[in-house]
């Protein structure tokens, strides 16, 4: 049994149940997620929340899915059915390919390429296409104007996102996750993690991620006073819920992303205590109850200023933030922690 995966079959097997372990991870995820989300919104608005189907209200997601799958699928009569159809699955695929870089642990990881950012990226660029097409596709102006203000508003904030990363790419020499995550262990455990040397674009990253996944406050191209509920008021039954599905995702990838990116990953905060999955795992849950609650204590942005605040803002600060940490990592400022390339590179 054990010379049958070394053969093509074999390796085609194992390929195929890593594959699978990760959907699946990131399916269950998603029933638990949007379940906390609504349980985090209810708590401070003082009401239950879901809180009848199953134990505690766990399998309401599973119920709601149910309904979503069971419904008739509803396509206007004017709509481009082809490229109707298209986009929720695009949107759904797209954020769903992106998690094949994404190390849970130190060689968890479906392909640990050198260039694991750019994929990222490359991938998050295209998911854009399936909000544009599914508001173009339902031949109405109200998604159609959704959808512009969604590819307007994520290309402005890749942006910023792009330039933040950077100044990690050259603290650590490496566009590799796996390698951006073992320079942040030096042995100082939660205060040698990039969060510390890179503490403004922290807090960036994070508000560019919301604006990324149209969270509140910065859920425009959703917004029912203006748009009813943006590029997808004409979706209903599945590809609703490919849609919703695939923006849950991206948000899960976010904080994926936070995790690694400045909060070590899969390493311990305190040195001593074993690294492990189940620290990744808990950096990541950390992070969407801080979006979860985003969403529950802040305003909505007007257009004009989510905009200003992409461009004139965060795209300066952010590009300020590469020379500065360019100059750092090549004089050795601040005792080496802008160059960990012997560590991470």
């Amino acid at each position: 049994m054990a010379d049958f995966f070394t053969t093509p079959g074999g390796i085609a097997v194992l390929i195929l149940a890593q594959v699978l372990a990760v959907v699946a991870f990131v399916m269950i995820s998603l029933l638990f997620l949007v379940y906390g989300d609504r349980k985090i919104w209810a708590a401070v608005q003082m009401r239950r929340g879901p809180n009848v189907v199953g134990a505690y209200g766990l399998l309401q997601t599973v119920a709601d899915a149910l309904k979503y799958v069971v419904k008739e699928v509803v396509v206007p009569a004017g709509a481009d059915k082809t490229l109707f159809m298209l986009a929720p699955m695009t949107s759904f695929v797209l954020a769903m390919v992106a998690w094949a870089v994404i190390p849970f642990n130190e060689g968890w990881v479906l392909s640990d390429i050198n260039v694991a950012i750019l994929y990222v990226f490359a991938i998050s660029s295209l998911e854009v296409y399936g909000v544009i097409i599914g508001g173009w596709a339902s031949n109405s102006k109200y998604p159609f104007l959704g959808s512009l203000r969604s590819a307007a508003q994520m290309i402005s904030y890749e942006v910023s996102i792009g330039l933040i990363i950077i100044g990690v790419i050259l603290s650590t020499g490496s566009l590799n996750f796996g390698a951006i995550v073992n320079a942040q262990d030096t042995g100082y455990g939660f205060f040698g993690w990039y969060w510390l040397p890179h503490l403004p674009m922290v807090f960036l990253f994070f508000i560019s991620a919301l604006a990324e996944t149209n969270r509140p406050p910065f859920d425009l191209p959703e917004a029912e006073s203006e748009l009813v509920a943006g590029y997808q008021v004409e979706y209903s039954s599945t590809p609703f819920l490919l849609f919703m599905a695939g923006e849950y995702i991206a948000i899960f990838l976010m904080c994926a992303l936070m995790s690694l990116l400045f909060f070590g990953g899969w390493l311990s905060p305190i040195p001593g205590l074993p690294d492990g999955v189940l620290w990744m795992v808990a950096k990541m849950a950390f992070f969407f109850f801080l979006f979860a609650m985003v969403k529950a204590i802040t305003p909505r942005y007007r257009y004009d200023q989510l905009m200003r605040l992409g461009w004139k803002v965060f795209l300066p600060f952010s590009l300020v933030w590469v020379v500065f940490v360019a100059f750092a990592a090549k004089f050795d400022w601040f005792w080496g922690i802008y160059a960990r390339w012997a560590v991470g590179g």
